[in-house]
């Protein structure tokens, strides 16, 4: 028997959802999360629901039918992440009517992608139709944040990887979880990792000391077989 993505837990009214795995437009091997079975568990009750996210992200256009569902739903939706928010996964979670955070858990956002076959006409259509996605993504993370839309751009265009206080210090997330009266002693630190950022470091401190009696080129290649060991 496949295993479903959800579990509802129903408790006086209030239902939690936790959504694991990839985000698919339609299932595989039983256990992606799919607009049309998530529509169907979405409308089985009534009430608060909890929306538990640990999920890589997946196919952007399933996540904006589900990311319409939430907004849409009449009660108020609570997002907690669990562990990873990546990619169109980050998308879902915007739909929260607040969006909480485990102290250990990530979220990811970068640019889409596709896969393109055919001559340079079909390439440019894949990059216009890239863009526009871009740009409805960003649409969801401008109204959470209320953040300055060309640094969500930059901040897509790096792949940027940020833990739970720094989600909540862009406005990505609104509380962490478990800072209560038995954790306030708890300290995360604020990070924001860039893969963009760190390729343009690596690459700088590849070239920038040159050594004596060496070509270029040899300083390339012994850098490159220090980091390769």
């Amino acid at each position: 028997m496949k295993r479903k993505f959800w579990n509802w837990v129903r408790d006086e009214g209030e239902r939690t959802l936790f959504l694991n795995g990839e985000i698919s437009d339609e299932t595989w091997f039983g256990d992606e999360v799919t607009p049309k079975l998530f529509q169907k568990e979405l409308k089985a009750g009534e009430g608060n629901v909890t929306v538990w996210i640990n999920s890589p992200g997946g196919d952007v256009f399933a996540a904006a039918q589900i990311y319409n569902m939430l907004m849409e739903y009449p009660g108020n939706v609570i997002v907690k992440i669990d562990s990873l928010a990546a990619s169109a996964a980050s998308v879902i979670a915007m739909a929260g009517t607040e969006v909480q955070m485990s102290p250990v858990a990530m979220m990811m956002i970068h640019n889409p992608m596709t896969i393109a076959i055919g001559d340079s006409m079909e390439m440019k259509k894949a990059i216009a139709m890239l863009e526009e996605v871009k740009e409805s993504i960003l649409n969801a993370y401008e109204r959470k944040t209320e953040m300055n839309r060309t640094k969500l751009s930059n901040l897509m265009d790096a792949e940027t990887w940020f833990n739970a206080r720094k989600a909540v210090e862009l406005g990505f997330a609104d509380q962490i979880l478990f800072e209560g009266e038995e954790s306030a002693d708890l300290e995360v630190e604020s990070f924001l990792f860039s893969r963009a950022a760190v390729t343009n470091s690596l690459l700088t401190r590849l070239v920038s000391k040159p050594q004596e009696n060496k070509t270029p080129i040899e300083q390339l290649e012994k850098r490159l077989s220090l980091i390769a060991h």
